[in-house]
């Protein structure tokens, strides 16, 4: 075939274009596949952090398997949707993230930590630069904190973005949701000052709308869960 002939160069970049795109299709799939397992990796270890275990991406799934022994979606009145009930990453539970329009409740993970059982729950929010989420392990009687895990999209390193850090994460163990029977969650107040009304922790200094997104998704986020929450603290009284 002539090389000069107009021909030649139109059927040359049909072929290009057509093996171009086959590889970036082979290319975005084998990615793909990739970066959904490396996402339920680090959900895994997030859900495992609240659980107050620091387990590394090669060890998660062996670990949060070996924990997690149900994971299902609750309703509106805090009672389990039939039908959802599973720990794998296809499973409607951990496939669900809070603010989805389309799900059809709110994913609950229950785990089993030296005999006990803990409920997991996941938060999402606001901070000063973006996103802020997190989970909360609660003990068996609904109100309890056995452990938190936060994380941020983008807050500033060394004020509010220390809230994914041990230190103020750990702040949260033992803390109370409920007070005289009443959902009050857990305050995050400005350090040295105190809330009388609510169990409470300290803010970042110097993160103080970090502190209040972490303070509204406590309040809103678990405020969701309340009647799932005053169900198991009512018939463990």
């Amino acid at each position: 075939m002539n090389r000069e002939n107009s021909g030649y160069t139109i059927i040359y970049a049909s072929v290009m274009v057509v093996v171009v795109a086959l590889g970036l299709a082979f290319t975005h799939q084998v990615l793909n596949e990739r970066q959904t397992a490396n996402v339920n990796t680090d959900k895994m270890q997030q859900i495992l952090r609240s659980l107050n275990l620091e387990v590394n991406a090669a060890n998660a799934q062996t670990k949060y398997t070996e924990l997690v022994k149900n994971a299902y979606l609750i309703n509106d009145e805090g009672v389990k949707v039939e039908g959802t009930e599973g720990i794998t990453p296809d499973d409607p539970a951990f496939s669900t993230e809070l603010g989805d329009e389309a799900a059809k409740g709110l994913p609950v993970y229950e785990a089993e930590v030296d005999g006990s059982t803990k409920y997991i729950i996941p938060m999402s929010g606001a901070g000063l630069w973006g996103p802020i989420w997190g989970y909360l392990a609660i003990e068996a009687d609904g109100s309890a904190i056995y452990g938190a895990e936060f994380g941020h999209a983008g807050e500033t390193p060394g004020l509010g973005a220390e809230i994914d850090t041990a230190p103020f994460r750990n702040q949260f163990r033992g803390k109370n949701l409920f007070r005289e029977d009443v959902f009050t969650s857990v305050a995050v107040v400005k350090p040295g000052q105190a809330n009388s009304r609510r169990d409470y922790v300290d803010g970042i200094s110097g993160g103080t709308i970090t502190s209040k997104g972490v303070d509204n998704m406590l309040l809103h986020s678990v405020g969701r869960y309340r009647n799932f929450l005053m169900n198991l603290h009512t018939a463990n009284q």
